[in-house]
């Protein structure tokens, strides 16, 4: 199976929120800007495997800036790391207000299984990092991987070598 880059997973799709996107506060709900989210990661996973994929994890949403009634959304994502059958989405949100002022305000990972069209996982692509961004959010995923089924109950943490390595680093460096 031949490997892919990020860009070629590259989905950027732009909202704008109406009032019956927004909270009492006139901002967006933030169940509508997840729903936003799981949306563009699962074209992103489509474009990586060619096939059908389904969202197995949010392991990270950021909400760090509200986002006012108004603005133009865009949410930029693609595949940072793939493993077997999986694929972690890297989602970047940024804002853009009428005044023409773009800003990053929120970010989330994701993580999606292939599926076959009898809704069993299949193998995906491998991913070759290009960026340093890209490169740094590639070296993260084992490591965020790893604490996920440490913390879902499915893996030993003494199995989980990228987390023993990053713990050990820290303490010599002490």
């Amino acid at each position: 199976m031949q490997t892919k880059t990020p860009k070629e997973s590259l989905t950027i799709q732009t909202h704008l929120v109406m009032p019956n996107d927004a909270n009492q506060m006139n901002n967006l709900f933030g169940g509508q800007l997840m729903a936003w989210m799981d949306e563009v990661a699962s074209i992103t996973a489509f474009r990586h495997c060619g096939n059908v994929a389904v969202t197995a994890s949010i392991n990270n949403i950021s909400f760090t800036q509200p986002i006012p009634l108004g603005s133009y959304v865009i949410l930029e994502a693609k595949v940072s790391r793939a493993f077997s059958t999986s694929m972690e989405i890297f989602i970047d949100v940024h804002v853009e207000t009428r005044n023409g002022v773009k800003t990053k305000c929120n970010e989330a990972i994701f993580l999606f299984v292939g599926m076959s069209d009898d809704g069993k996982p299949i193998k995906v692509p491998g991913i070759v990092p290009e960026t340093e961004v890209e490169i740094k959010r590639f070296e993260g995923a084992l490591r965020r991987k790893q604490l996920s089924l440490i913390l879902g109950g499915r893996m030993d943490p003494n199995e989980a070598g990228e987390l023993k390595k990053l713990f050990t680093d820290i303490n010599v460096k002490k």
